[in-house]
């Protein structure tokens, strides 16, 4: 049986106080608790402070472009059906740079799992808007305030009839250590986006700013009724609902794929053979 001792890398390089090191370390325990072993594993991320988890981390690992996290993520799955995949982004990377892949992985809905590091800024690169920070809000790059309304990343994955959709936050790493293992045993894609405030750039949503509007979603809410859980996913303001909203069961990418349906391409036999006739023609 792992312990999340298995699971820990190098030592984090994030600024004192932030949101990440909960979910890193929320992130091993639910792993651990899941009895699934670091080998096992497949960290995919692309650029940005809450993509570094994967350097912290001992199990497999990919970093790649900014805003590419969820194709890389999506291949691999495809390849090695075998691995659980989990691709690590932050609000920008993933809804600014990635909005596109984001949009049309719900589309194919590969079983992978998409965890949200959302501090509503950039972090690595300094402190400027992103997708998700409030209109109104004064950056460094923004003197005047931002200009344009924030991205609803839950309101827009239920639309799109998203497998899976939760929130959690860094600040309550119990509830949200549940949410990664539902979402990480869920068959389909799963998103969970994660509160998590950045001590250095985002002086508005801090965890007291957080824990002043949090709560849970009740217990007989309903995840599978998609109207209630579109309206839900549209509340924010002095009241931020946390919880599984949303989850339906719809065919994975990876059974509608004639060439992998019956064995994943790791499995496959290879021959160069078989092609050399086509790179000859390169020589």
């Amino acid at each position: 049986m792992p312990t999340s001792e298995d699971y820990k890398g190098q030592v984090p390089a994030w600024c004192p106080g932030c949101g990440n090191f909960q979910i890193l370390s929320t992130i091993q325990r639910a792993l651990s608790e899941l009895g699934i072993e670091p080998w096992e594993v497949l960290l995919v991320s692309g650029i940005g402070q809450g993509a570094k988890l994967p350097h912290y981390m001992k199990c497999h690992t990919f970093n790649g472009l900014h805003g590419r996290t969820l194709p890389v993520a999506t291949a691999a799955k495809l390849a090695n059906h075998s691995l659980h995949i989990i691709a690590i982004a932050g609000d920008g990377d993933c809804y600014g740079e990635g909005g596109n892949h984001f949009l049309h992985t719900i589309r194919r809905n590969p079983n992978i799992t998409l965890f949200v590091h959302n501090n509503q800024i950039y972090g690595l690169t300094k402190g400027q808007a992103s997708p998700t920070t409030a209109k109104g809000t004064q950056t460094k790059i923004q003197p005047y305030g931002v200009l344009t309304e924030p991205m609803n990343p839950l309101s827009m994955a239920i639309s799109q009839d998203c497998s899976f959709v939760a929130r959690g936050f860094a600040g309550d790493p119990e509830h949200l250590k549940e949410l990664m293992k539902a979402a990480i045993t869920h068959k389909g894609f799963s998103l969970l986006d994660i509160l998590q405030p950045c001590v250095t750039f985002n002086k508005v949503n801090t965890f007291k700013w957080y824990r002043d509007r949090i709560y849970t979603l009740e217990d007989e809410y309903d995840p599978y009724n998609r109207i209630k859980a579109f309206e839900r996913s549209l509340e924010w303001g002095d009241k931020i609902p946390n919880g599984i909203f949303y989850k339906n069961e719809r065919e994975i990418l990876e059974e509608g794929v004639p060439a992998i349906m019956e064995k994943p391409l790791v499995k496959q036999k290879f021959s160069i053979e078989e092609v050399k006739h086509e790179i000859e023609k390169f020589y």
